[in-house]
C-alpha cells in the first residue's frame, strides 16, 4: 500500500508532540501500523504514513465477486522497500510526530527508530537506499527536512541505488500466486520439510495467511492440533468474537505477524492446509495452549509432527491453572481422592473386551472400563439374522473372543497400574440405547504397556470419537488414535479385509444327550486342558474345552461345598455359611485361568464330575485344606482320598470355618410324634384325563361323568344339524368356544392366546389338554352348552409329598411312569392340603389301592417333599422311610449316593 499526497486543504497539526509505540505491521515502504502497550486486552493501534516520500505500491488481489477487477502487481522495488522496513521495525519501539491529518483521518508524520528523535529517521534511510522517492511538488524552501531529503535523493541517483539502478527494476516484481490448483499434491510434494515464510495476516489465533518463499505462494495455514476462539460472521455482515478471540489473535499477532518463520505443511484435508509454524523463540501452537488461548482438536492432532504429547501437556497445564478459556474448567476426576485416582490392583476377571474386575489392596472389588475404546460389536440386523439361534456375544461378535483372550492371557492374576481418567455417569434407557450404570474409565498399564493401546493396535478395539468440548477421554487419547491409524494401515483385526474368524463352540452344559456323547472322549483323554469361564459356586464351574471347542458344566468330585443362595420355585434359598467365601476362593484361584481336568463321570443333568488341577494344585484338596469344604463319601474310590481326609481332620481339629460349630453327633433315633389332629381321608373316584410335564394332572369326577356325556351328545347333534360357517368366529383371549379335536369331534374349550388366525392356543376345559389350532377349527359356543349349564369338568391337581425333578430327563422318566400307570384310568383321590395354585393330593390305584406317589418314591424316581403339619407326620414318615430304602438300594436318582449334601440343584433336585 502506498501513501498519497496530502490534500491541499489539510493543515499541519497545531502541536506536533512526540509519541511512542511498537510497530505491529509494515504496510508498504512508506506506511506502518503502530500499536500501544496492552492493558487488559488488545491495545489500540494507528496507521502512520511517512511524510514527504513515496514508495511503490504493493500487489493487490482482485476483489472477490467482481468480474471486472483484476489483480494488481507490485510496482518496481515496492516489495524490497516493504521488506527493508519490515526487517528493521517489526516488534521494535519507535517514536513519531504527526504533522498532517487529513479529513479522512489519514495521518502523516516523521518516524524515528528508538525512544526519541536521535534515532534513525526512516524516511531519510529509505530515500538514501533508493527505495523511495521525494515528493517535490510541495517542497517549501525554508523546510530543512525536505531539503535534506532532496539531497539524499540526489546522492542516491548518483550512486544508482534501488529505483535509480539501470534496468528499470522489472526483476524486483514478484510473481505472486494467490491460489494453488491442487493443494493436497502441493503439500505432499514438500514432504513435510520446513519452508521459509513470512506471516502476512493473522485471521484468528490459529489461522494465518503466509507468504511462502522463494516462490511467493500466498496460502492460508491452520495450525495443526489446536483451535482458538474465532470471530463469527453474523447475517448482517458484522463479526462477533467468541470469548478470548481478540486476545488470542493479538497473542499470535504480537509474536508472528510479519516475522520470518519456517512452516511445515503437514496435511491438507478438505482443501484446508494444516501446518506447524517454527520460530526461534518457541512453538506458537504450544504457547497458545499453555496460555489458555486454544484447545486441542483430535481431527488434526494426528498430523502434528512436533509431538502430540507436548500439546496435551500444554493444554493440561492451562486447565490446571484455570486460565482464560479454562477459567471454569472442572477436571473429570476432581472429586476423587488421589488414592482413588491412581492405584495398583490385581485383575480378577476380564468382563468384556474393554472391562475388567480388579481387586484393590483393601480387598474391594471394582469394575474398571478401559478409557476411550469401544470393543468389537455387531449391528442389530446381523444380530437378529438367525433368530432361532441363541446369541452369544463372546463367540458370535467378530473378534470379541480374540480381544477377550488377549486381555485374559495378559492380565488375569497380574497386578496392574490403574489411573482413572473419568467417571461416566449412569444413563437411562433411550429409544435405541440401553441403560448403563456408572462407569469408572481408566488407563490400565502393566510393565509400562498401555493395555488399551495394545488392544487397539492389534485391531481388537476401536477409538471412541468425542465432541470437541467433551473432556471425558483417555489421558493417552492421541496414542490410541495413532495406534488405530497403524491398525487400519496394516489391516489388523477389525480392519482386515479377510474373512472374520468363526468360533463354533457347542454349549453342552445341561444337555444330557450331548454330554453322554462327549463323556467317553473326556474320560479316555485323562487330563484335558480347559479354561474356567464362570464360577457358579465353590464346587461348580463352567469350562471351555479348547481342544473339543465346547462348554461344559463341571462339578468338583470328592467334596461337599456350602451351597450359595438360589432362586427356587418356592422362594429364595438362603445361602449356607461360608458359601460366599468358598466361591470367592475358587474364583481367585481358577477363574479365567488355564487348568487341567480329569473327568470321571456325569450326572443325569448332563454335568461332568471330576478333578480340577491348576499349576499342580488339586482344587478339591485346596478347598478342604482351607476349611471351606468337607469330604464327600464318593471320594473313597479316588487316589486323592487320603490327602482329602488328612486335610479335613486337621481343619476339624482346629474348628475352622465350616467346622467352627462341629460336634460329634449322637446316633439319631426316629421319634414318633403323637398327632394332635388325625389326617382326614376321604378318597373319591376320579378319572385321570391328562398328565402335564410338571407332574400336575387333570381329573374328572366320576359322579358327574354321565352329565358330561349327555351334554356332549346333545351338543354334537345340534352342531351336525346346523354346522357353523367356517372362519366366521373371531377368537379372543378368555373366550369359551367350541373346538374340533384331532378325532374330528367338537369339544368345549377356552382360548388362552391368539398369535394369529392360524395359531390359536386353546385349553379343553373338560379334559385338561391343550392344543394350537387354526381359527377355522373354532366356533362360537351355543349358550345352552356353556359353563353355566355344566361347569368345566377338568380339575387340576398335584402330587402331595413329592418334589418334581428339575432336570428334563429325570422329569421325563417320572411322567412316563405316571402316564403308564394312571392316565385314562379310574383312581381314588384324597386332598391332603391346598397348594399355591391347586390342591395337592394322594392317588390310589383303583384295583390295588396302592399309593401311586409312594410307589415313585420307592422306585427312587423322586425325592420326598417334607411337610411340617403334625397331622401329616405319619404319612410323611412313611414316605421318608421308603426314600431311605431306595437310597440304600442306590435306585435311579440315588445311584451316586446321597447327592443332596453337595450342590443338589446341579443334579436337578433340591432338599
Amino acid at each position: 500500500m502506498a501513501s498519497v499526497s496530502a490534500p491541499t486543504q489539510a493543515a499541519p497539526s497545531p502541536a506536533a508532540s512526540l509519541q511512542r509505540g511498537i510497530v505491529k505491521m509494515v504496510l508498504s515502504g512508506c506506511a506502518i501500523i503502530v500499536r500501544g502497550q496492552p492493558r487488559g486486552g488488545p491495545p489500540p493501534e494507528r496507521q502512520i504514513n511517512l511524510s514527504n516520500i513515496r514508495a511503490g505500491a504493493m500487489a493487490r488481489r482482485a476483489a472477490q465477486g467482481q468480474t471486472e477487477s483484476k489483480d494488481t502487481p507490485d510496482e518496481p522495488w515496492s516489495f524490497q522497500a516493504r521488506e527493508f522496513l519490515r526487517k528493521k521495525l517489526i516488534g521494535k519501539e519507535v517514536c513519531f510526530t504527526v504533522e498532517i491529518k487529513t479529513a479522512l483521518g489519514r495521518e502523516y508524520g516523521m518516524v524515528y527508530l528508538g525512544r526519541d528523535t536521535t534515532g534513525e529517521n526512516l524516511a531519510d534511510t529509505l530515500v538514501n537506499e533508493g527505495l523511495a522517492t521525494v515528493r517535490r511538488e510541495g517542497i517549501r524552501g525554508n523546510n530543512p527536512d525536505q531539503a535534506r531529503l532532496c539531497d539524499l535523493e540526489d546522492q542516491s541517483k548518483a550512486s544508482k541505488k534501488g529505483l535509480w539502478s539501470e534496468g528499470g527494476g522489472a526483476h524486483t516484481i514478484r510473481d505472486l500466486k494467490y491460489t494453488i490448483e491442487n493443494p493436497r499434491n502441493f503439500v505432499d510434494s514438500l514432504h513435510q520439510k520446513p519452508i521459509n515464510a513470512i506471516i502476512e495476516h493473522v485471521r484468528d489465533g490459529s489461522v494465518v495467511r503466509a507468504l511462502l518463499l522463494p516462490d511467493h505462494y500466498l496460502v492460508t495455514v491452520m495450525l495443526s492440533g489446536v483451535k482458538c476462539p474465532t470471530f463469527k460472521r453474523e447475517a448482517d455482515g458484522t463479526e462477533s468474537p467468541e470469548a478470548f478471540a481478540a486476545e488470542a489473535k493479538f497473542f499470535t499477532e504480537s509474536r508472528l505477524l510479519q516475522r520470518d518463520v519456517q512452516i511445515i505443511l503437514e496435511s491438507c484435508p478438505n482443501q484446508i492446509i494444516l501446518g506447524s509454524i517454527l520460530h526461534p523463540n518457541g512453538n506458537i501452537t504450544e504457547l497458545l495452549l499453555k496460555e489458555g488461548f486454544a484447545r486441542c482438536v483430535d481431527w488434526s492432532m494426528a498430523v502434528y509432527t512436533q509431538g502430540a504429547e507436548n500439546l496435551r501437556a500444554a493444554e493440561r497445564s492451562a486447565k490446571e491453572r484455570k486460565v482464560r478459556i479454562w477459567k471454569d474448567y472442572v477436571a473429570p476426576t476432581a472429586n476423587l481422592d488421589l488414592k482413588d485416582r491412581q492405584f495398583v490392583a490385581k485383575v480378577m476377571q476380564v468382563v468384556n473386551a474393554d472391562a475388567m474386575l480388579v481387586k484393590m489392596n483393601s480387598g474391594e472389588l471394582k469394575t474398571i472400563h478401559l478409557s476411550s475404546i469401544r470393543p468389537p460389536r455387531i449391528e442389530g440386523e446381523e444380530k437378529n439374522k438367525d433368530k432361532d439361534k441363541r446369541f452369544r456375544p463372546l463367540y458370535d461378535i467378530p473378534y470379541m473372543f480374540e480381544a477377550r483372550e488377549f486381555l485374559r492371557k495378559k492380565l488375569i492374576g497380574k497386578k496392574v497400574n490403574v489411573m482413572v481418567d473419568y467417571i461416566r455417569a449412569a444413563t437411562g434407557p433411550g429409544e435405541s440405547t440401553p441403560a448403563f450404570s456408572e462407569r469408572t474409565c481408566a488407563t490400565v498399564t502393566i510393565g509400562g504397556i498401555n493395555i488399551a493401546e495394545a488392544l487397539v493396535s492389534k485391531g481388537l478395539a476401536t477409538c471412541i470419537r468425542y465432541r470437541q468440548d467433551d473432556d471425558q477421554r483417555s489421558s493417552h487419547y492421541d496414542e490410541l488414535l495413532a495406534a488405530e491409524a497403524r491398525a487400519i494401515k496394516n489391516g489388523k483385526g477389525l480392519h482386515s479385509k479377510k474373512e472374520v474368524p468363526i468360533h463354533r463352540v457347542a454349549d453342552i452344559s445341561g444337555d444330557s444327550q450331548k454330554a453322554k456323547q462327549f463323556l467317553p472322549f473326556l474320560q479316555r483323554a485323562g487330563r484335558s486342558e480347559a479354561v474356567v469361564e464362570y464360577v457358579f459356586s465353590g464346587s461348580r464351574l463352567k469350562l471351555y474345552m479348547p481342544k473339543e471347542t465346547c462348554l461344559i458344566t463341571f462339578l468338583l468330585a470328592g467334596i461337599e461345598c456350602p451351597r450359595s443362595s438360589r432362586n427356587m420355585p418356592g422362594g429364595v434359598q438362603v445361602a449356607e455359611p461360608f458359601s460366599d467365601e468358598a466361591m470367592l476362593f475358587t474364583k481367585e484361584l481358577v477363574l479365567q485361568r488355564e487348568v487341567e481336568v480329569e473327568v470321571e463321570s456325569m450326572d443325569k443333568a448332563g454335568n461332568f464330575i471330576g478333578w480340577l488341577h491348576i499349576e499342580g494344585l488339586n482344587l478339591s484338596v485346596a478347598l478342604v485344606e482351607s476349611a471351606l469344604s468337607k469330604v464327600h463319601f464318593t471320594a473313597e474310590r479316588s487316589a486323592y482320598y487320603k490327602t482329602l481326609v488328612s486335610a479335613e481332620e486337621a481343619c476339624r481339629e482346629r474348628k475352622e470355618k465350616v467346622w467352627a460349630n462341629y460336634e460329634e453327633k449322637p446316633v439319631e433315633e426316629v421319634v414318633y410324634v403323637t398327632e394332635e389332629k388325625e389326617r382326614v381321608t376321604n378318597y373319591r373316584a376320579v378319572y385321570v384325563t391328562e398328565i402335564c410335564d410338571t407332574l400336575h394332572f387333570y381329573t374328572q369326577d366320576v359322579e358327574t361323568g354321565a352329565q358330561l356325556e349327555n351334554l356332549m351328545e346333545t351338543m354334537r347333534a345340534e352342531i351336525a344339524a346346523q354346522p357353523p360357517v367356517e372362519g366366521s368366529y373371531a377368537p379372543r383371549r378368555g373366550d369359551i368356544c367350541l373346538a374340533t379335536f384331532a378325532d374330528g369331534e367338537w369339544y368345549r374349550a377356552r382360548v388362552e392366546k391368539v398369535e394369529s388366525p392360524a395359531k390359536v392356543h386353546v385349553f379343553y376345559i373338560d379334559y385338561g389338554n391343550r392344543e394350537v389350532v387354526s381359527s377355522t377349527r373354532l366356533a362360537a359356543m351355543p349358550p345352552a352348552f356353556g359353563t353355566r349349564t355344566l361347569p368345566a369338568q377338568a380339575t387340576e391337581h398335584a402330587f402331595a409329598f413329592i418334589q418334581v425333578p428339575q432336570d428334563e430327563d429325570g422329569r421325563a422318566d417320572v411322567v412316563d411312569c405316571i402316564v403308564r400307570d394312571i392316565q385314562n384310568s379310574q383312581c381314588l383321590m384324597n386332598v391332603e392340603f391346598q397348594g399355591a395354585t391347586c390342591p395337592h393330593v394322594t392317588i390310589q390305584f383303583g384295583d390295588t389301592k396302592d399309593d401311586a406317589g409312594l410307589g415313585l418314591v420307592k422306585e427312587g424316581l423322586v425325592m420326598v417333599e417334607v411337610r411340617k403339619e403334625k397331622h401329616l407326620q405319619k404319612i410323611v414318615t412313611e414316605y421318608l422311610n421308603s426314600q431311605e430304602s431306595a437310597k440304600s438300594a442306590r435306585l435311579n436318582i440315588w445311584r451316586y449316593g446321597d447327592f443332596r449334601a453337595d450342590d443338589a440343584d446341579e443334579f436337578g433336585y433340591r432338599r
